[in-house]
């Protein structure tokens, strides 16, 4: 581990040689050598020792992330840091979610922000390590801290360029309490989840909460194309023009979308509901089903003490035939800019944020469970997450999506189909962005 501390006892052994050094010049004086050095002509040469033993200088790192739920936490943690490293001191600025994908490289390219920053997966990523602004922390000592398995979707070409910090679960999240009341479960299959729709709405409940303005499509799509995939990569070939959106697999998904809006198993106007309102109406249990993901559970039950909330995944297919159980992403990747001036002190604000102890107190305050290895969850909602382990989870396939036009391309064919399109129409218009960006 890298430290940066001063420390009295160096300091002790320097003044320790100084005072020797003076104590022979003084003997060489007294055996018949010359001896012209007067206090006044000494003087400079002892202020430039001084000089050089000076503790570190005072620097100041940016610490830029879009989590502004999240500052408390990071508030206390910061506080911890610079008690061990006092002359680091660490500002944290946040944007908006929604902002950051755009705003974020703009600031950690005009290198004023982000000595160390966080970053989305997929195309954020993608575009941070194409303009060199990641820093390579391959061969840094504190790696091994983290789940090898979780923090692949920061390596590039061979190089560890960012380390995701979250583990989420990008899963709906469900009432207990309520399916416990009407004697529902998860269903295995299509179906059954239509099925379950209809209970719900039979009982006067909206099924499912919707953040159709904003984060709803980019979440929900994840489980609803798990097991229509005809590969894991599907997306991948669709950018290398291997696969289209226009095939069966992804109208498909588009045309469930649809079927669940069209038989008003989402709330009214889903599609110009944004994520505060949608999951208002799930944490007022107005709402049975909050499409979104664990990283939502520690808020929701902030403001509603008496939620108890797991979480499910549609299941598009038959029973029997589903690959994944649901989906997780390793996300909010850190890494430190090629523009720092201070990229030794931010290695050493990532080495602190991986150890165990400091990951476990972030985990905890903020209910977002991490890829650092051996902490350990005390909150039920942690718990809930964890349990997900255990399952056959998919890698979040939006984030598969490496160009950020044609991600978002994906996104608004579901608006579309919200707003009343055809899945066939909302594919083909999706596609045409997908072969404007193979013609450049």
């Amino acid at each position: 581990m890298r430290t940066y501390k001063y420390r009295p006892v160096l300091w002790a052994a320097v003044m320790a040689v100084l005072l020797l050094t003076a104590a022979c010049g003084g003997n060489n004086a007294s055996s018949g050598e010359a001896n012209n050095t007067s206090p006044a002509a000494s003087a400079p040469a002892s202020a430039e020792r001084a000089e050089t033993a000076k503790p570190e200088e005072e620097v100041t790192l940016s610490f830029l992330h879009w989590r502004g739920e999240d500052v408390p936490a990071f508030t206390e943690i910061i506080g911890k840091f610079q008690t061990e490293y006092p002359h680091i001191k660490v500002e944290m600025q946040t944007l908006p979610s929604d902002q950051y994908q755009t705003a974020a490289l703009a600031k950690i390219a005009g290198g004023d922000a982000g000595d160390v920053f966080a970053s989305f997966p997929g195309a954020q990523f993608e575009a941070v390590a194409k303009a060199g602004l990641y820093t390579d922390l391959s061969a840094e000592p504190y790696v091994p801290n983290f789940n090898e398995a979780l923090i692949e979707a920061g390596v590039k070409e061979g190089k560890r360029l960012a380390i995701p910090y979250q583990l989420v679960y990008n899963d709906p999240i469900y009432n207990v309490n309520i399916f416990d009341k009407l004697g529902l479960t998860p269903p295995d299959d299509w179906k059954g989840f239509l099925a379950l729709c209809a209970t719900l709405k039979e009982n006067g409940l909206i099924p499912i909460a919707f953040a159709g303005a904003d984060i709803g499509p980019g979440q929900f799509m994840n489980t609803m194309v798990m097991n229509n995939l005809p590969s894991d990569d599907a997306f991948t070939k669709v950018e290398a023009g291997e696969a289209k959106l226009t095939d069966e697999w992804w109208v498909k998904t588009l045309s469930q979308i649809k079927e669940l809006n069209d038989k008003g198993y989402f709330q009214p106007n889903a599609l110009g509901t944004k994520d505060a309102a949608a999951g208002a109406l799930f944490i007022q249990e107005k709402a049975a089903i909050l499409a979104s993901g664990s990283y939502q559970l520690a808020q929701n039950k902030a403001q509603n003490p008496e939620l108890e909330q797991k979480l499910l995944a549609p299941i598009t297919v038959e029973a029997g035939q589903a690959k994944y159980e649901g989906i997780h992403t390793s996300t909010f990747l850190l890494g430190i800019s090629s523009k720092s001036k201070h990229p030794e002190e931010a290695k050493a604000f990532l080495e602190f944020l991986s150890r165990p102890e400091i990951a476990g107190q972030y985990a905890n305050a903020t209910g977002q469970n991490v890829t650092v290895k051996d902490v350990e969850y005390t909150t039920p909602e942690l718990q809930t997450a964890t349990e997900w382990a255990g399952k056959k989870t998919l890698f979040q396939p939006r984030f598969t999506i490496t160009n950020g036009e044609n991600q978002k391309a994906v996104t608004n064919s579901i608006q579309a189909v919200l707003g009343g399109a055809s899945p066939e129409d909302a594919a083909k218009e999706a596609q045409a962005v997908v072969d404007q960006s193979l013609a450049k």
